[in-house]
């Protein structure tokens, strides 16, 4: 799946856990500002399983030092997905995200400790989702500056929306892996280990897909990552995505989006 997909997908993600008002499961209910912030956050985080590609949109993210540290990651995690594209990963997103919010500080301009783990990570993340999904106008500074104004903004004013900064990160990055598990590359989801299937599995029609010779698994209804069902599936994502955003915007001057839609519906 492309970058601004798995960026849109996550976000929606977001949406779909969190949001309470019928556009949503509510299974972990956030204030207006965390469902904006949050589907910002996750957007990035599904993003973060291709910092093992230095052609993603990571790698470019910081002049020189970007692909140098996708390198680096690429060739530790033993390649474009490898190591990151596991349910090992998952876990591990699960454990820095957690360990980031044990990073914290006391200085002495402001009245309050500050997590500046779950800071630094929440700014490099939208970073990158800003990029990704084409609000920075194309550039790299202008995102930078976004993502670190928004992520101070939360830290210093709204302490208690990095409450769910766990949930969000691990959530986004799961998104991605179930992505690219749509597509014919498949995954290698019991990584290391990537047992492979018996010959005559091969000869078995839909299922020889499925478990390929590889060892990688898939579901493969997107066909090949970009493809034109990719494309397909991500307008009512996005639609969906950006619905969910504009009605938490809305809800903080006292608007509901579900109910003027009802209104006007029902005049015509």
């Amino acid at each position: 799946m492309m970058g601004g997909h798995h960026a849109a997908t996550g976000a929606a993600a977001w949406i779909a856990v969190t949001a309470t008002a019928g556009h949503g499961m509510g299974l972990y209910p956030v204030t207006p500002v965390g469902t904006i912030a949050g589907a910002l956050l996750c957007a990035g985080a599904a993003l973060a399983a291709d910092a093992d590609h230095s052609s993603a949109t990571i790698a470019h993210s910081v002049p020189v030092l970007g692909k140098v540290v996708t390198r680096g990651i690429e060739q530790a995690s033993g390649g474009h997905r490898h190591g990151l594209h596991c349910l090992l990963a998952v876990l591990c997103a699960w454990l820095l995200a957690t360990g980031l919010g044990f990073v914290v500080i006391q200085p002495d301009w402001w009245g309050a400790p500050i997590s500046i783990g779950t800071a630094v990570m929440s700014a490099a993340i939208m970073t990158f989702a800003l990029k990704a999904l084409k609000l920075s106008r194309g550039s790299w500074g202008l995102a930078w500056l976004m993502g670190t104004a928004i992520a101070a903004f939360i830290t210093l004013f709204a302490p208690e929306q990095q409450s769910w900064f766990v949930v969000c990160f691990t959530l986004g990055y799961a998104v991605h892996l179930a992505g690219d598990f749509l597509t014919t590359g498949g995954l290698p989801l019991l990584w290391p280990w990537v047992p492979k299937p018996p010959r005559a599995w091969a000869k078995i029609p839909v299922l020889k897909n499925v478990w390929q010779k590889n060892g990688y698994m898939a579901m493969p209804i997107l066909g090949n990552a970009g493809s034109f069902r990719e494309w397909l599936l991500l307008i009512p994502i996005s639609l969906y995505a950006a619905y969910g955003v504009i009605h938490a915007a809305l809800a903080l001057v006292g608007v509901d989006l579900g109910s003027v839609i009802a209104t006007v519906w029902a005049t015509h």
